[in-house]
């Protein structure tokens, strides 16, 4: 998409990129694990909670969404002992096949069959799992997936989710300040499965 296209989303996501510590290097745990590295949360997090925020990002209400490649972004939240962190919420938010968010700030242009955010409560192992899009590209950024972990009222990790092999990595900024520690934790491979691609991302916090 030219840039030109888009002077509220240039500026809101330089914002944040200006906002952001130079280096976000792998996190100490107190126990055996290294923490999830932390990143921004971006200018597009939801305004309001959207009325369908299941797990299923390609089913909006009725509407189905066609575009891109399904894929399932699953794992397990634990603390660096490896004990589940149950009772966690993990939500996930992302753009459409055509780089457009469902957020005022990028002009309300995302598809409406793509439901954009999801939330679901872990089970007893800690486990999570979505149905969702292989993040697309939009300017000025690499593919990739927002992701927030909460327990009760409190914020656990606030992050971002990247495909492996993605030529865009490279040159997207928010990567490219990651240490190599933080890039392997964060960056995951996106394989081919019997119901669209699949994507393990297990997440370390400290609850």
């Amino acid at each position: 998409m030219p840039s030109t296209r888009h002077p509220i989303r240039r500026r809101q996501v330089s914002a944040a990129l200006l906002a952001a510590p130079w280096v976000w290097p792998a996190a100490q745990a107190q126990g055996g694990r290294p923490l999830t590295p932390a990143q921004t949360e971006g200018p597009f997090y939801p305004v309001a909670m959207p009325e369908d925020s299941d797990y299923d990002l390609l089913r909006n209400g009725v509407r189905n969404y066609r575009l891109g490649q399904p894929a399932w972004l699953e794992g397990q939240v634990s603390d660096p002992e490896g004990r589940p962190v149950r009772g966690a919420q993990v939500e996930i938010w992302q753009c459409d096949q055509a780089g457009h968010y469902h957020h005022p700030g990028d002009g309300g242009r995302a598809d409406p069959a793509f439901q954009g955010f999801g939330r679901v409560t872990v089970d007893d192992q800690g486990r999570y799992r979505f149905r969702t899009l292989r993040p697309a590209p939009y300017s000025g950024r690499t593919p990739h997936i927002h992701l927030k972990v909460r327990l009760g009222p409190r914020e656990l990790l606030t992050t971002q989710v990247y495909v492996a092999g993605e030529a865009g990595n490279a040159r997207d900024l928010l990567w490219r300040r990651l240490d190599e520690a933080g890039r392997a934790a964060l960056t995951v491979p996106f394989t081919p499965g019997a119901d669209g691609l699949r994507a393990l991302f297990p997440i370390v916090v400290a609850a």
